[in-house]
């Protein structure tokens, strides 16, 4: 093994040029090879030669041989697997070597780096494929889980034993791959993409090829124009259980853009070792902390220039590993692999392929390509008509202007504070000189209130999340405070919140039933039938906190599923020891897709936001 016994044939014709035998290639070679040693009789001579080893292709080149034509030598090389091509075994905080092994991976720390994985994986994943069903219009196949090589796993990361890979070749610039679990219906994301009726692709037209390995199991995409493949999946890592499913690939180049929403210090990102979180949450900016957004989609620039882009339609809380293999990770918490992939092959057509697939942006209105001034903390209607008059006095330019919650009455939705009453008018005479004006809008709705027409409309219409298999809503805490009392402002800002926060219920916008009674809110407030001089005539309105956020973790009394609000495998979120709840309400709340279908909170949190921007547009 690992030698090669060749003669340089000189075919029996005088060489007056002195040629030399120069380079080998190794097809095959699983790992890095690290060394080659070259000798003749048994005698090592001194080769000045060079290694380049192409994982993706498995292959070695040993160049600047200087193997004389006529003789025989032995060729032996050593293969060792570069810190490179480590896939982390242990993702988990705090890992060991007993936990490592426990899992059967394999535990050597490299001091010099710490950022490199102490445990690493060293066998294959231990899924396999016997038969694959190739169509026109793509392919189909079952996974079979090898329970001889399962690694050890806690209880709902145990792997499921049969899956369905499903390949479908969409357009000839975009093609889907899905795996998931066909004998038992899992959740998956409710969000309609734009895909044809059947696919529209020809085998002469496409631009991509695929193939499926199948011991062990992996998929590979390549590009047709220049075979460069720019998917690659058979990697010890895959796993695919109830709470925990892992999927690696190899990448064409180091060059790759997206995912968030998280900080980073620069566009491309960071392959050395880093991991980032996705899970919405009311989280300013900040270096490796999870944000407002959720994007798991990234576009690659291949070494040639080429781009493509991939999409994992999964809204679960995950995290995807960079590392300089180079490689991703990803690993997320529930639902299926659902990947769609375009192939540009320009970054411009990558982002027309991506936007023609899950909806273009909103064509914004003219004036809000204008100047505009918003901020937190106008005292009364009085400060913002003056700021109008100072800003046209000094010539600044101005077609904006907005109203922050406090406007509201005691940050209530849909209601005008004592000091904001004359803002109807306000917004009226801002509006007759040419300018437009926003309001805010928070999603959790107050239970506290005793003549509150929003929450009992909401009660009567059963709008809000609830506890599972009860008719008990899920109050957390964030704005409005309670009404009549009086608010100690000294008090450290979390000791006001657990004093004086008010019980604050959340809307299920997935709901039919929400979607029309927070249009009817809306609607009412801009018209205001019973007091038209009360209407409010806004021109766009700023959804804000529907991460969703709270100023309480979880739910008050607590949260009633552990499993789920501190899930088997945690990923890589800011606040990570405290679990998926930090200023959000519970995990376990119950919520209903137009088709009544039941979802947990834990499934559809990340889409929060996107649930409730659909109705407010519309």
């Amino acid at each position: 093994q690992n030698v090669l016994q060749m003669t340089a044939i000189n075919s029996n014709y005088a060489d007056p040029d002195n040629l030399k035998f120069e380079e080998i290639k190794i097809l095959g070679a699983l790992q890095e090879i690290t060394t080659v040693t070259v000798s003749q009789n048994n005698v090592v001579e001194n080769s000045p030669h060079n290694i380049t080893y192409y994982p993706l292709e498995k292959v070695a080149h040993i160049t600047g041989l200087q193997l004389d034509l006529g003789k025989s030598y032995t060729v032996k090389w050593t293969q060792r697997l570069s810190v490179n091509e480590r896939f982390n075994c242990y993702p988990s905080p705090n890992p060991t070597q007993e936990k490592c092994e426990q899992l059967g991976c394999v535990w050597e720390q490299v001091t010099s780096n710490l950022d490199i994985p102490p445990c690493y994986y060293s066998s294959n994943n231990a899924y396999s494929v016997d038969k694959v069903e190739y169509t026109s219009s793509g392919l189909a196949a079952n996974l079979t889980l090898n329970s001889a090589k399962t690694r050890a796993n806690e209880n709902f990361t145990t792997p499921i034993s049969t899956l369905r890979l499903e390949v479908k070749y969409h357009l000839n610039h975009m093609l889907q791959f899905k795996i998931y679990d066909y004998q038992d219906t899992r959740y998956e994301v409710p969000v309609p993409l734009n895909l044809p009726s059947s696919p529209m692709s020809t085998n002469k037209e496409r631009l991509y090829e695929v193939s499926v390995q199948k011991k062990p199991f992996g998929i590979q995409v390549r590009r047709k124009s220049t075979g460069t493949v720019i998917w690659d999946s058979q990697l010890p890592t895959f796993t695919f259980s109830d709470m925990f499913i892992q999927i690696s690939t190899r990448l064409a180049s180091q060059y790759i853009y997206g995912f968030g929403e998280t900080e980073h210090t620069m566009f491309r990102r960071n392959m050395s070792w880093h991991t980032w979180g996705m899970f919405t949450r009311d989280q300013p900016p900040s270096y490796k902390l999870n944000s407002y957004g959720y994007q798991p989609f990234y576009m690659a620039l291949e070494e040639d220039g080429n781009a493509h882009g991939v999409l994992l339609l999964n809204s679960n809380a995950m995290d995807v590993t960079f590392q300089p293999t180079p490689a991703l990770i990803y690993r997320t918490t529930g639902g299926i692999l659902d990947f769609y992939m375009v192939l540009g092959p320009t970054p411009e057509l990558v982002v027309q392929e991506y936007t023609a697939l899950i909806g273009r942006p909103v064509m914004p209105p003219y004036w809000s390509l204008g100047f505009q001034l918003c901020r937190y903390g106008y005292t009364n209607d009085s400060e913002i008509a003056q700021l109008v008059e100072d800003m046209k006095a000094a010539g600044i330019p101005y077609d904006v202007q907005y109203a922050d919650i406090d406007h509201m009455e005691r940050q209530l939705d849909f209601t005008i504070g004592t000091r904001f009453a004359g803002l109807p008018a306000l917004i009226n005479r801002i509006k007759d000189d040419g300018m437009r004006f926003i309001i805010i809008l928070d999603p959790a709705i107050s239970g506290n209130e005793t003549n509150y027409p929003t929450f009992s409309r909401g009660v009567q219409d059963d709008v809000f999340i609830k506890w599972p298999n009860t008719n008990d809503i899920i109050y957390s805490k964030v704005w409005p405070f309670l009404p009549n009392v009086q608010v100690n402002e000294s008090l450290p800002e979390q000791t006001q919140i657990q004093i004086y926060g008010a019980h604050a219920a959340f809307p299920d916008f997935f709901r039919n039933s929400t979607v029309e009674w927070w249009k009817r809110e809306i609607l009412e407030f801009y018209n205001n039938p019973t007091d038209p001089s009360r209407s409010v005539k806004f021109d766009g309105l700023w959804i804000d906190m529907n991460e969703p956020a709270a100023f309480l973790n979880g739910a008050i009394g607590g949260c009633r599923n552990d499993l789920l609000n501190m899930p088997p495998y945690m990923p890589y979120l800011g606040y990570q020891s405290d679990g998926l709840t930090v200023k959000t309400p519970c995990m376990e709340g119950e919520q209903y897709l137009p088709d009544g279908t039941p979802v947990r909170h834990y499934d559809v949190h990340s889409l929060y936001g996107w649930s409730q921007t659909k109705p407010t547009l519309e």
